[in-house]
């Protein structure tokens, strides 16, 4: 267990989808050992969990406050060196902060915070301590999101002219919110999910792929989210339109970015599509191992996870042989165990570049872009600077 990272996780305790997601992805290439929790807001509740995963009583925390005092008195070759942070959005900044402040790396899910001065600070506290940082946009974990980028940035599609991505659920059809449903109640919930409901949930990885495939930065915007179902207090329903920033002196790209979660009938339909000069891709999350390239003239190609003609950083993400399918615990994993070799590496704050996986950085923009819309949706202005 020494090669292993040793690993705290806070939420993620009974009852909680994620958490249960995020130690599947740190188990399954064998880079962490958790060894230590706080996994609930409630003492009792998170001494239970604790008590179900086999943590020792003495790593079993009532809250993340104590997990971090305990942690630090503890011999540096024996406390925790990351803390994986699933706990519902409003909660987490506090322990983000306090444990990168401590030198310990973090882990995080998305959106990161939510306000855009916390991003700031966030971002200025992992600078000045040096640790490593991760956000997981876990769909960047994705052998063929890997290999989309490759080809954008390796110049195969010439110059970008347009980026369509959508992201269509039906479950919040209906008030689900008001069945008791764990995860209804909190998405839906201004003061536990943030100023976004659909924008901040699953706008913010359409935002995440479009910047991670294609590196383009977004200039502008124009914004229309809806509520649909009466009585909810946060969007249901985006529809934004995007101007990019030009890339190095070309054409200054435009995009669609569409999230729902009134689509009845929609399960996790993440797709992207994106058209250059010279070719176009497609990619769909519900059909991850397949990217669509088309090039003008020429029969389409269809590129496939597990097959040597990938990039490298595609091949990389890959753990099975063509043929076999890979999805999404596997790209949460990706993200995971790159992130584990930048602690390994003392990466520091440098290794999400490094490393390739998202960091402080892509956590800040997604909070900026999720109150952006949000500013522009409310505005008589038509465009609103990013």
């Amino acid at each position: 267990m020494s090669d292993r990272v040793r690993l705290g996780m806070i939420g993620g305790g009974q009852g909680a989808f994620i958490g249960a997601v995020h130690r599947a992805a740190a188990r399954l290439d064998d880079n962490y050992h958790l060894i230590a929790g706080a996994l609930s807001s409630t003492p009792e509740k998170s001494i239970a969990s604790a008590k179900e995963l086999g943590l020792a009583a003495d790593r079993s925390y009532p809250t993340w406050q104590a997990m971090l005092k305990a942690e630090l008195a503890r011999p540096a070759a024996e406390r925790i060196e990351a803390v994986s942070i699933v706990t519902p959005n409003h909660a987490h900044f506090e322990p983000a902060k306090a444990f990168a402040e401590a030198g310990i790396a973090v882990i995080l899910d998305k959106p990161m915070v939510h306000s855009v001065e916390q991003a700031t600070q966030l971002q200025q506290v992992v600078r000045e301590r040096d640790v490593v940082f991760a956000v997981t946009y876990n769909y960047s974990g994705y052998p063929l999101v890997k290999q989309a980028r490759e080809m954008v940035r390796a110049g195969e599609l010439g110059e970008i002219r347009k980026v369509v991505v959508e992201y269509n659920q039906g479950w919040l059809a209906t008030k689900l919110e008001e069945s008791g449903q764990k995860q209804a109640d909190w998405r839906t919930d201004p003061a536990r999910s943030g100023v976004g409901g659909c924008i901040g949930d699953i706008g913010s990885h359409c935002e995440n792929l479009a910047s991670y495939i294609t590196g383009l930065e977004i200039d502008s915007l124009c914004a229309d989210l809806t509520t649909f179902v009466p009585g909810r207090k946060l969007d249901d329903d985006a529809n934004v339109l995007l101007r990019f920033k030009p890339a190095k002196g070309g054409v200054a790209a435009k995009g669609i970015l569409f999230a729902s979660q009134i689509c009845v009938g929609g399960e996790n339909d993440l797709r992207i599509r994106v058209w250059g000069t010279k070719g176009a891709i497609a990619w769909r999350q519900e059909d991850p191992n397949a990217l669509l390239v088309h090039r003008p003239g020429a029969p389409d190609q269809v590129y496939r996870r597990g097959n040597d003609y990938l990039a490298s950083t595609a091949k990389g993400a890959a753990r099975l042989p063509s043929g076999h399918p890979e999805a999404f615990f596997e790209a949460f994993a990706t993200v995971y165990t790159n992130a584990a070799k930048a602690i390994r590496a003392g990466a520091g704050a440098k290794g999400p570049d490094q490393f390739d996986f998202p960091g402080v950085d892509d956590g800040a923009r997604g909070v900026r872009f999720i109150h952006r819309t949000v500013e522009s949706s409310t505005s008589s202005q038509k465009w609103l600077a990013f």
